[in-house]
């Protein structure tokens, strides 16, 4: 679940109208529910239409709900041997992509009239930096516009930079400069160089640090920081790390089953099979009782999380039977769990000496996402018989 920019938002003791939509907007925004979010939003936009942050919040959803359908939104898809580079694109509509890009040239253009008004103004500083860094996030995850996406990048970070600079003690700036060290120091060596022709040097370490600071005492961006973390977490495979910081957003946001699934993963990764399997069954009772936000989760959701577990665990038999129930159902799941669900069922029937029925799996992911990171995996298993190392 890893994005380059933080939301925020300022909530005081007793709420404004505003911000009473606002804070609504984001419990549904965490809670993976995008169109009431984007109509809460809307409503306060509709109140103070002048305010550039609410502008980035409609833009921000507006993108998130793209990469949920997309099936985007899944930590597998920044897990330890992915790299950010080999993200698949995503496609939306061009109005979809037409309104984000209105929201957020509203946005930068309120905030640079204030800034115009006052060049020390640091909320309006602050909201530019998190457009531009919205837009570099469209372009990175979207467009795979390198170039474009690192120079918005750096007009974000230095705005973000400065607030630091006017106001040493605002923690939430410092998110974004975290984030861009960690992603550039991760990238591949010819990649990092353009890091560096904008000013991005890059410091995995560094940026997990500052992440860290953020997640502990950030006032704003606290519960990004947190999400970001477990994502980090989980790339650099410490998964016991992760798991209360999840268990934690859980207990807040109970309706976003995706930290149900990361739950599950973490325990995996941590070599606790028990545990991870438990979360699975937690979410099937969830929602086989129709708990709030689970009647949504599709069944071959829950399938492929506990066939995942039990392929690496070499419960094997009952991993292709979970698979085989994704596959039936491969026109409805995205992209990504339905080419994986092929791609273990072919690695499963090589691990039991079934080379033909392999053969066919491995060709049917190739054909169902032929970009796919899977497909280009299942291409190898073609001329030589996957082997578990």
């Amino acid at each position: 679940m890893l994005a380059l920019v933080p939301l925020a938002v300022a909530l005081a003791p007793r709420l404004s109208a505003q911000e009473s939509l606002v804070e609504e907007g984001f419990s549904h925004f965490y809670s993976l529910e995008y169109s009431e979010a984007i109509a809460s939003f809307e409503k306060a936009i509709a109140r103070n239409p002048a305010a550039p942050g609410l502008h980035n919040h409609l833009a921000q959803t507006i993108v998130f709900q793209e990469m949920y359908r997309d099936g985007a939104l899944e930590s597998e898809l920044v897990s330890g041997t992915n790299s950010f580079l080999r993200r698949p694109k995503l496609n939306p509509a061009p109005e979809t992509e037409k309104r984000f890009l209105e929201e957020i040239a509203r946005a930068m253009a309120l905030s640079e009239a204030l800034l115009k008004k006052n060049p020390n103004d640091t909320a309006a500083m602050y909201a530019l930096g998190i457009s531009y860094g919205l837009r570099s996030n469209y372009y990175w995850v979207v467009k795979k516009a390198w170039h474009d996406s690192l120079k918005d990048a750096t007009a974000a970070r230095r705005l973000h930079n400065r607030i630091t600079e006017l106001e040493p003690g605002n923690v939430d700036a410092r998110l974004v400069q975290g984030l861009h060290d960690y992603i550039v120091g991760s990238l591949p060596w010819g990649w990092r160089m353009l890091g560096f022709l904008v000013g991005i040097h890059g410091d995995k370490a560094k940026g997990i640090r500052t992440v860290q600071d953020v997640a502990r005492n950030g006032t704003l961006n606290r519960i990004d920081a947190q999400i970001f973390l477990c994502a980090l977490y989980r790339r650099e495979n410490q998964p016991r790390n992760a798991i209360p910081l999840v268990r934690d957003l859980i207990a807040r946001f109970p309706r976003n089953f995706l930290l149900r699934l990361e739950l599950s993963q973490m325990y995996s990764m941590a070599g606790d099979k028990t545990q991870g399997l438990e979360a699975v069954a937690e979410m099937a009772r969830l929602k086989t009782q129709h708990a709030p936000g689970y009647d949504r989760v599709p069944w071959e959701k829950i399938y492929f999380q506990e066939g995942t577990i039990e392929f690496w665990y070499n419960d094997l038999e009952r991993s292709l039977e979970n698979m085989k129930k994704v596959a039936a159902a491969s026109a409805d799941v995205d992209l990504n769990t339905g080419v994986l669900a092929y791609l273990r069922m072919g690695q499963i029937y090589d691990m039991t000496h079934r080379r033909s029925e392999a053969l066919e799996a491995y060709r049917k992911a190739i054909a169902y996402a032929p970009q796919a990171e899977a497909a280009q995996e299942s291409r190898k298993y073609l001329a030589t018989p996957y082997h578990r190392m």
